[in-house]
């Protein structure tokens, strides 16, 4: 097995979905967004928050959002997923890695992303302690096809690259 003490960076790659279902809003980015529908999900069901967890836990080679806050666990029932993501920081830090970048995307024909934007860069820079040219937060539709086109729910992609701290 080869040595990882020369590395000095690592990639990682996320994506999380989850479905609408009742509500008002839903949370991307730890930021909340007015909306017609709310998400189905254990957590808050922020999909932006978790494929950027699961980026930097696959960065980090230690498997999945699931593995470390699995939607069976009660304590995790309504959760603030910004919790999830400080813990994903903090086992970085622990091996000696501070996340450097990340890059991602938003999935979905409603709601609209843009508007938020900038809160969802500014609130994602702050808990991962980077400068907000170094968030970068765009969104895309699938032009009406798909789950997310027939506006059943939303997804999310998020690459981080971590650097040795």
């Amino acid at each position: 097995m080869a040595s990882t003490t020369s590395t000095r960076i690592r990639i990682g790659q996320g994506f999380d979905v989850h479905a609408f279902g009742p509500g008002d809003h839903v949370m991307l980015g730890g930021v909340r967004v007015p909306h017609t529908q709310g998400i189905v999900a254990h957590s808050d069901g922020d999909v932006l928050i978790h494929a950027l967890c699961d980026a930097i836990l696959g960065a980090l080679a230690l498997g999945d959002i699931g593995r470390h806050f699995p939607p069976s666990d009660p304590r995790w029932q309504g959760a603030d997923s910004r919790r999830f993501l400080a813990h994903c920081v903090a086992l970085a830090a622990e091996r000696g890695w501070r996340v450097g970048n990340v890059d991602t995307t938003v999935v979905g024909e409603r709601p609209k992303v843009g508007p938020h934007a900038l809160a969802i860069r500014e609130t994602l820079a702050a808990d991962l302690g980077l400068e907000l040219d170094a968030v970068s937060v765009k969104a895309t539709t699938t032009e009406q096809l798909g789950f997310t086109g027939r506006g059943e729910g939303l997804a999310a992609m998020a690459v981080v690259l971590l650097e040795r701290a």
